[in-house]
């Protein structure tokens, strides 16, 4: 017979309770990625955001001639996306956040994020892919310097990620962004 003591190793002397729980991680899996915002002398500037890994359906990347554009919508809806026999839309993040830049959509790949909540998905394509990465929540900054209202709707804080360089990564909301009144308009 197996008993408790031989998946613990040991000499069978009873392990106490403390031994045997296991431990929450203190860091929460987030997907990294950028929107483009401008550009300063010449140079295309990009912002950092994060979703986190449980408040994503999944990552895509694909072609631009696979999402459809829909007449009559909101300029940033870029089209639909046939998404395993579901037909969801496709929005430029940047654009959706109130940034001025529009995604290049004239290249091979878009990356889109799918992120869903109860039967409601939406994609949402970003410049570019930047990770998975632990980050500390106890870390995030709930009060935010310098973010403009039509982004502030949709973050839930940021991390500083570099003093110095005024560098930080903002976490996204992304049940605001799925109740947002701007799918409508």
């Amino acid at each position: 017979m197996i008993t408790q003591a031989d998946f613990l190793g040991g000499s069978g002397q009873e392990q106490s309770r403390s031994e045997l729980e296991v431990k929450s991680p203190e860091k929460e899996l987030c997907l990294r990625f950028y929107i483009p915002f401008g550009s300063a002398q010449g140079e295309p500037l990009r912002q950092e955001f994060a979703l986190l890994a449980s408040d994503i359906r999944e990552v895509i990347e694909l072609s631009p001639d696979r999402i459809t554009p829909i007449p009559n919508t909101s300029s940033l809806v870029l089209g639909a996306l046939n998404l395993r026999g579901r037909v969801i839309w496709v929005a430029d993040l940047g654009q959706f956040l109130g940034q001025g830049t529009t995604l290049n959509t004239n290249r091979s790949q878009i990356p889109v994020i799918a992120i869903e909540q109860q039967d409601i998905i939406v994609g949402l394509a970003v410049e570019e892919i930047g990770g998975m990465d632990w980050l500390d929540k106890k870390q995030l900054r709930v009060s935010m310097r310098s973010v403009p209202d039509t982004m502030a709707l949709f973050l839930q804080g940021e991390w500083i990620l570099g003093a110095k360089k005024n560098q930080c990564l903002r976490l996204l909301d992304h049940k605001a962004i799925l109740r947002s009144a701007l799918w409508v308009g």
